[in-house]
């Protein structure tokens, strides 16, 4: 199997850590050889920030360049535009329709993009966006955001069961919250 690259990515500590984590835990459990980066970028800031996962028979390094993400995950539609160039060819972005409003938007010398989501289909990705935000809120707090976005993800794996990636929440994530994080998974999945 070639290497498959997954970049995550989204504005400040929106969970993006907790979602490479998981999803490096599905894959080494399925006998992928994975590699994770860490988080760059501005997350303590508010600031954009990604997370490459890349996985296969042997990987070397996490790093993801320009037009190699097979998948771009993103919690926040600018920011999927943002890494649009690392997409392959007619690569898949998951997005949350969620707008965070950049720091220059806020001060009002920009104004948000419009139609993000068509742009970045007309530039040839295939886009699958939908509110995660009220779908991790249906499920019990809008915290769960990352992993509703995981749940759609799991859809882009048809040959991983779903027991796969519940075991990886029970592994991952703390006893007190895995029952909303069950819930925001299958919401995330069936949406």
């Amino acid at each position: 199997m070639d290497t498959r690259n997954i970049m995550i990515v989204g504005v400040g500590g929106q969970g993006t850590l907790l979602a490479s984590k998981l999803l490096g835990h599905v894959l080494v459990s399925c006998g992928y050889d994975v590699k994770v980066s860490e988080v760059h970028g501005m997350s303590q800031r508010g600031g954009s920030v990604v997370t490459y996962v890349r996985y296969g028979e042997k990987v070397y390094s996490p790093v993801i360049d320009k037009g190699e993400a097979d998948i771009i995950l993103s919690f926040e539609k600018l920011e999927a535009a943002r890494w649009l160039e690392y997409l392959k060819p007619g690569g898949q972005i998951i997005t949350n329709t969620q707008e965070v409003m950049p720091m220059p938007v806020v001060t009002g010398q920009a104004q948000y993009p419009e139609e993000l989501v068509e742009k970045m289909r007309q530039a040839g990705a295939r886009v699958d966006a939908e509110d995660f935000l009220a779908i991790a809120d249906r499920a019990g707090s809008v915290k769960a955001v990352n992993i509703a976005l995981i749940g759609r993800l799991s859809n882009y794996f048809p040959e991983i069961g779903q027991e796969v990636w519940e075991k990886a929440i029970e592994c991952v994530v703390p006893e007190k919250f895995r029952e909303l994080n069950r819930r925001a998974f299958e919401l995330g999945r069936q949406a």
